[in-house]
C-alpha cells in the first residue's frame, strides 16, 4: 500500500547518521600527514569535527519543517514554505546538500542518510 500525501505529511522522519564523508577524510589524512603534516592534521581535524557532527545532530522531516536537533533541543527550524531551491550536489557521490531560503542560502556537508534526504525532499518540498 502507497502513503498519500497527507499520511506521508503527518509522519516525522529523522535521518540516520552516515559517517561515510567524516571517515573517507581522515582515513585519506593519515597518509598526508606523513606528507604534509599540517594538511594532514587539517583534514583530519575536519574529519573528525563531521563526525563529531553526525554523532550530535539529527535532522527531522516534519509536515511543514526541516527541523534540526542537538541531542534533544530544537537548534534551528526552516519552514518549507520559505523554501525556494534545494538539491543534493554530486548524485553518485552525495556529500553537499544546498537549500535556499527567501533570505538566505545553506550548504549542508551529508553526514546523515542521503537517500532518505532525497526522498523526503522531494515528498515534502518537491521542486518546480
Amino acid at each position: 500500500m502507497t502513503k498519500t500525501y497527507a499520511q506521508y505529511a503527518a509522519s516525522t522522519v529523522e535521518l540516520k547518521p552516515s559517517y561515510n564523508i567524516p571517515s573517507v577524510l581522515v582515513i585519506a589524512a593519515i597518509p598526508l600527514i606523513f606528507v604534509q603534516p599540517i594538511v594532514g592534521g587539517a583534514i583530519a581535524l575536519f574529519g573528525l569535527f563531521l563526525m563529531f557532527q553526525a554523532v550530535t545532530l539529527r535532522l527531522h522531516f516534519t509536515a511543514t519543517d526541516l527541523d534540526i536537533y542537538r541531542g534533544e533541543k530544537l537548534i534551528r527550524r526552516f519552514p518549507y514554505q520559505e523554501w525556494q531551491n534545494w538539491r543534493i550536489f554530486w548524485n553518485q557521490v552525495p556529500i553537499l546538500f544546498y537549500f535556499k531560503e527567501v533570505k538566505s542560502i545553506h550548504f549542508l556537508p551529508i553526514i546523515f542518510d542521503p537517500n532518505t534526504l532525497k526522498s523526503c525532499l522531494e515528498e515534502r518540498c518537491p521542486r518546480t
